[in-house]
């Protein structure tokens, strides 16, 4: 090839080159240069030298890319077709080029220096140590060339550290030859590291003339300018040799870290002084702490505790502290607080082990300078180190360290600080505010980080009070009268509830939030770990009394007071006379109004104070019953007053009174006394409920709309509501008899339940069967429950929707709250507490639909666990419920049905006994799973279709966020669904590990990679029974399978590990059709096309494709015919595999050889991301083996020499 050709291409493409890079070229001419330069780098016989010609010094840094990139590019993709000459001549000329042909140290871009380590690593990676023995030998030579070179060298060798061992990105025997030769000259290469690190910051120390003792730091002397670039230039390779060694102390063996006396960890901590080296040493030595391994080969690092490596340690702490908020110091500080929490962690595994370490003389340096960590102002810091206190704490020999529980108070009036909310990023009210600059995008971000920070600092603390329960007590105490008595701040922003009142950013309110934790965490601890006799009950009574009597009209405050109204109220058990004064104290909140009689609608603040006055009065009638009990009459009379005036409460707050005296009730044990009593309470509902004029509006939808209001035309809708009443009501009865139902229930005890009255007999198992006190009101009842129901679904109905008001068009729809919700958008911090729980007429309704139709299937849902054989054998009840919860589904939204499926029918059915699944259950859930097997069809097929066609359509207000909302609905619904199946069909044993928190967000990372179903993932006794009924067992199977090709990760990976195989299981006796068995194993490969890029899928997916084709190839030849289809299958890998399958005289190979086997097979349809569709593969060949090992196989020749002869070989060298 003519040297003409070479200079005449590369001219082309250096024009191709300048276009494509040029901003100002058109769309039209940068597609023709790309074109032109891909073609080239694909089919162009001489890329060699012209690569060469274009990497010279003489080109322009763009060009000179270019070249690199068409030489990694030969040696990623032709490299196994060239001739060894030629392989020879490349890589001569690639270490001439780092020897001698690139710009030094300081001018070279860093894209070409990158671009030039990596061709040196590709080759490395096809032919060392085989081909290249002298790689290592020939990388040390360049670098006593200089600095420019070194520092290449460094970049080679972390590159390939990084291939090898981090992302393994390479086959496993050229990963293993090459892992083994690295380890093997670790020795060497350690060394080298180290020296090269050593002498380049000692050139460049010595040049700076950087100071040997601390004193000099603030008057370093001035370098001479001549030298400037040749201490930047060894600087630069120290920068590089950390980096390097960063890469490789993470899996090299711990004898290389702590060699020659911990000689590396002691530089490493002298170069967390030298400003420019600081942060890679600080990540070198968090790496090498951090490393677990044998305790044995971890006791060196203990060397760190000793008085140099602290000093080091503490120093630069201080000065990087010192000099205020630089982000270049402020990130090494937090890489300095990871070294000492990882320290912490070190001490706390060797210390009372085998390793036979002892608490470091240094220890109690060590806690100042992590406390010091734990006061600074950045949040970020003080969160860093909650973990790490909460082990040392837990600890069994340090906690008895009286160094640590010195630390205890220190630690607790740390958090005393540290709880207070400030530091948002937005405001200036706090040292901590600059940092949250760096650390937070928003104000949301950081009040996410902020709770779940308080809430690991609430359980350090109580670790820390379990070791010293009175200190934080008494802290607890004094902190509490502070705020009693403190002037209320309300700060610069006003609440929007009332003129001189908090909002939750006054300095007032973020004091009692905090004190407020800290008490309420503080003495929960105290009552836990202190005897009896050692309570100080005085001083908590007189703390309560404090509490009691203090006066304010600051929702937000009072709603901390009630907290620590909860937090004392354990005293009360000791001084039962204190009683009353607290229940006046909670009664008089319920009806907290900020200014009385006022018309505007209540703010979210005094909303959350009254419903927290509520569940402070249910916490305590369910916590305490017994203290409760004398002052029933008491309690009873305060809430009749309460409920006389129909206007003075919510509906939910009568609700929760009404439960309150439920709980008690409980305790009167008396079967007859529980029952009149709950007559009694429940006669004001069921007089309404029962009336004619309720009856009539319940079964009518069109009366039903006029009685709420629905169909009216509103002139102002914040104000005027005619039909407020009217729906208030219906809540009313609603919320009443789901609090009955939830809390009334017979005594636990067996001989206290038979006393009372409460035993009528016992199951044919021996069970005792109980009678619940409210059966008799609550199901004289239910008749009109059920008409509301059937009239609510049927509200949805297009006719009816459309008899809605102009105002009312969308009362149906979701809340925005909801919809927020489901899409993941954070609330607005400040509307959270200041506007109005409803703004509009409108919202109100929405409310009070969404409300509704919950509240009416929790009732539903709670009807069996609470009334038991007396609901289930109700006349009739499966045809009432399937013509009143499951009518006019069609029309019925997703977001409506969720709930339906998750509070009622999912209850109704765990706690249903098996004498009732034939008569109850199965002609329920038959018609049921049926329908929504084809209701999700059709949702999964509209959002295929819809990504397939991405079409333009102008939807309403805003389209996109609106597919987005059905789509993720569609998601949910799929979820709860399926889960719904798995509950009914499959048994618990041994799935509690696969089982991922139920998070509604896509949570595809958390999914577990080796996944293989219990082996006792069997059917349910209701779930056999379900399949016993054909068209009930096609629709589950249907389901089932179809759902595996359904676009939800979670859905796919559950419903594979714990749904599919049981039920196929079942059917497997019977003669199932080929077709059938075809499209089984047929959606299952469907799953793997979709779902393959995921690890955790695609490991259950493959395993459950294995189990089919293993179990069902025998009977079905059908299934082979499914695997020829499946693109780049090896028909002699497939039928080898199948011979082996159908002959049962064979040894059977190791099952996960067999399935490795199987998974090389069906590789072709199982799905990749995105990024790697369209991906070049890269091929790299092995070797020969560097390890010969004679390894008969042992099926063969061991057991057909009868002789012996085979079992020799074993022994031979």
């Amino acid at each position: 090839m003519s040297a003409e050709q070479v200079s005449s291409l590369c001219e082309q493409l250096v024009k191709a080159v300048t276009v494509i890079m040029d901003p100002a070229s058109t769309q039209r001419y940068r597609l023709e240069a790309l074109k032109f330069c891909e073609e080239f780098k694909e089919k162009c016989p001489i890329c060699v030298p012209c690569g060469l010609k274009l990497a010279e010094k003489t080109q322009t840094a763009i060009v000179r890319h270019f070249g690199l990139q068409i030489l990694e590019h030969v040696v990623k993709f032709r490299w196994n077709n060239m001739p060894r000459l030629e392989k020879v001549y490349l890589k001569n000329n690639v270490m001439g080029l780092i020897s001698s042909g690139t710009q030094s140290i300081l001018e070279e871009e860093s894209h070409i220096k990158d671009v030039l380590s990596r061709i040196v690593v590709e080759m490395i990676k096809r032919e060392w140590p085989q081909h290249w023995p002298d790689m290592l030998k020939e990388l040390d030579t360049l670098s006593k060339q200089g600095e420019t070179q070194t520092e290449l060298v460094m970049f080679i060798l972390l590159r390939l550290a990084e291939d090898v061992v981090t992302f393994q990105t390479l086959p496993t025997q050229r990963r293993r030859d090459i892992q083994q030769t690295l380890t093997q000259n670790m020795e060497k290469i350690f060394s080298f590291l180290l020296t090269t690190l050593q002498q380049n910051v000692n050139k460049y120390r010595r040049m700076v003339g950087a100071p040997q003792e601390q004193e000099a730091l603030t008057t370093p002397q001035k370098t001479d300018l001549a030298q400037e670039p040749k201490a930047q230039a060894n600087c630069r390779v120290g920068i590089a040799a950390l980096n390097t060694l960063a890469g490789y102390i993470d899996w090299v063996a711990l004898s290389h870290i702590t060699a020659d006396n911990c000689k590396l960890l002691e530089m490493l901590c002298l170069l967390l002084n030298e400003p420019e080296l600081q942060i890679g040493a600080a990540e070198c030595l968090l790496i090498a702490v951090s490393r677990k391994g044998k305790l044995e080969d971890r006791k060196p690092l203990m060397v760190l505790f000793g008085d140099v490596a602290m000093h080091y340690i503490l120093s630069a702490a201080q000065t990087a502290d010192g000099e205020g908020l630089v982000e270049k110091h402020y990130v090494f500080l937090k890489r300095l607080c990871q070294v000492l929490c990882a320290l912490g962690s070190q001490l706390c595994a060797l210390l009372g082990s085998d390793a036979d370490v002892e608490t470091p003389a240094n220890f109690g340096k060590y806690l100042d300078s992590f406390l010091a960590f734990t006061t600074h102002p950045s949040q970020f810091l003080r969160s860093s180190t909650q973990i790490t206190w909460g082990a040392l704490f837990r600890h069994e020999v340090l906690s008895r360290d009286p160094l640590l529980l010195a630390m205890i108070p220190k630690y607790l009036r740390a958090s005393m600080t540290n709880l207070v909310k400030v530091g948002f990023p937005s405001k200036t009210d706090s040292p901590s505010c600059e940092y949250s600059r760096f650390d937070f995008d928003s104000d949301e971000d950081f009040n996410a980080f902020f709770n779940s920070f308080r809430a690991q600092q609430g359980e350090v603390m109580r670790m820390a009070c379990r070791l010293d329960p009175r200190t934080g007590f008494q802290m607890a105490g004094e902190w509490l009268k502070y705020q009693l008595t403190a002037p209320v701040d309300t700060g610069p922003m006003n609440s929007k509830t009332g003129e001189g009142l908090c909002s939750i950013f006054s300095p007032s309110f973020v004091q009692w939030d905090a004190m407020t934790f800290f008490s309420e965490s503080v003495i929960s601890q105290m009552f836990r770990t202190l005897d009896k006799d050692e309570i100080p009950v005085n001083d908590g009574i007189d703390l309560l009394q404090l509490v009691l009597n203090f006066e304010t009209k600051d929702p937000l405050i009072l709603s901390c007071v009630l907290t620590n109204v909860s937090a004392l109220f354990p005293f009360v058990t000791y001084r039962p006379e204190y009683l009353p004064q607290v229940l006046s104290k909670l009664f008089a909140s319920v009806t907290f109004e900020v200014i009385e009689e006022s018309k505007a609608p209540r703010t979210r603040a005094v909303k959350n104070v009254r419903r927290h006055a509520c569940s402070s009065i249910i916490k305590m009638c369910r916590d305490y019953p017994q203290l409760v009990l004398p002052n029933f009459e008491m309690l009873y009379n305060h809430v009749k007053q309460l409920l006389s005036n129909e206007l003075l409460l919510t509906q939910m707050e009568k609700c929760a009174l009404m439960e309150a005296l439920v709980l008690i009730s409980n305790q009167f044990k008396d079967y007859e006394r529980q029952k009149a009593f709950l007559e009694e309470l429940m006669a004001p509902v069921a007089g309404l409920w029962l009336s004619p004029e309720m009856q009539r509006v319940l079964l009518d939808p069109e009366a039903f709309i006029s009685y709420v209001g629905a169909d009216n035309k509103i002139a102002d809708p914040v104000l005027e509501d005619p039909s407020g009443l009217n729906r208030s009501r219906i809540s009313f009865c609603v919320y009443t008899i789901l609090g009955v139902v939830k809390r009334a229930r017979w005594p636990a005890a067996t001989e206290e339940a038979k006393a009372g009255g409460f035993l009528v007999g016992y199951m044919p198992s021996g069970t005792p069967i109980y009678r619940n006190p409210c059966t008799e009101q609550v199901l004289k009842l239910l008749d009109n429950l059920l008409a509301l129901i059937r009239t609510h679904n049927n509200l949805y109905m297009p006719e009816m929707v459309a008899r809605m008001g102009e105002t009312f068009a969308k009362a149906l729809d979701m809340l925005e709250v909801e919809k927020n919700a489901i899409l993941g958008l954070p609330q607005p911090l400040l509307e959270l507490y200041d506007s109005p729980v409803y703004k509009t007429v409108l919202e109100r309704m929405q409310g009070f639909f969404c409300t509704l139709y919950d509240n009416c299937f929790h009732i539903l849902g709670n009807a069996g666990p609470s009334m038991q054989q007396d609901f289930y054998t109700v006349e009739g009840l499966a045809t009432q419920l399937l013509s009143s919860a499951f009518i006019n589904l069609n029309n019925i939204p997703d977001y409506r049905l969720r709930p339906m499926l998750r509070v009622f029918v999912k209850p109704l059915v765990l706690s249903c006994p098996s004498e009732y699944y034939e008569t109850l259950v199965c002609p329920m859930l038959g018609p049921l799973f049926t329908y929504l097997h084809v209701r999700l069809s059709q949702k999964w097929q509209v959002i295929n279709q819809r990504s397939m066609l991405c079409e333009d359509d102008a939807a309403d207000d805003n389209p996109e966020s609106q597919e987005m909302l059905e789509e993720q609905l569609v998601r949910l619904l799929t979820r709860e669904v399926m889960d719904l199946i798995t509950v009914c069909c499959v048994s618990k044993k041994g799935v509690e590990h696969n089982t991922t928190a139920a998070v509604d967000g896509d949570d595809d990372e958390a999914m577990a990679t080796e996944v293989t179903p219990p082996a006792s993932a069997e059917l349910t006794e209701l779930g056999k029974c379900l399949m016993k009924q054909e068209d009930v067992c096609t629709a589950l199977l249907i389901t089932a399978y179809t759902s595996l090709s359904w676009k939800d990760t979670l859905s796919c990976q559950r419903t594979t590990t714990q749904l599919c195989w049981p039920l196929l299981k079942q059917v497997l006796p019977g003669n199932l059709l080929p077709d059938a068995v075809s499209w089984f194993f047929t959606s299952v490969l469907k799953g793997l096309q979709i779902h393959g890029q995921h690890d955790g899928c695609m490991a259950a997916l493959v395993h459950l494709a294995f189990q089919i084709y293993e179990a069902l190839r025998p009977r079905y030849a059908e299934l082979k015919a499914v695997m020829e289809q499946v693109p780049d299958i090896q028909r002699d890998s497939l039928e080898q595999f199948d011979s082996k399958l159908l002959n049962p005289t064979l040894q059977k190979v190791a099952d996960k050889r067999r399935k490795d086997h199987f998974k090389r097979l069906i590789t072709g349809c199982i799905g990749k991301p995105l990024g790697e569709q369209f991906r070049k593969e890269v091929h790299i060949r092995n070797l020969p083996s560097l390890f010969k090992m004679v390894k008969p196989s042992l099926e063969t020749d061991v057991l057909e020499n009868e002789d012996g002869e085979g079992l020799n070989a074993l022994f031979e060298p």
